[in-house]
């Protein structure tokens, strides 16, 4: 299993806004093959910092995602006028080797 953990920071006061997206997203990855499942959360204390922790059933399932249409699809909810922090967008995969 692979995790891609995902994060940014939100560099207006567009929280609220962001939050609500990601709760009303269209769960189009959900149909993807290889995935497996989604959190987003975010660290107590700071509510701007926006973490992704996606399950994918391999790398190449990933990829095949984040290079598709279905990726760019699944974003078109990002609410108008967001800023992010400049340098505070990462994508770290993560392999899963026990649990």
């Amino acid at each position: 299993m692979i995790i891609a953990l995902s994060r940014f920071t939100i560099a207006n006061d567009m929280t609220d806004e962001v939050r609500a997206a990601f709760r009303r997203r269209p769960h189009l990855v959900d149909e993807v093959s290889g995935f497996l499942g989604m959190e987003v959360m975010s660290p107590v204390g700071t509510p701007a910092e926006i973490w992704l922790v996606t399950r994918w059933r391999d790398e190449q399932s990933y990829r095949s995602w984040h290079h598709g249409h279905a990726y760019h699809e699944s974003h078109t909810g990002i609410p108008k006028g967001l800023k992010l922090v400049p340098g505070s967008t990462e994508v770290r995969l993560f392999e899963v080797f026990a649990d």
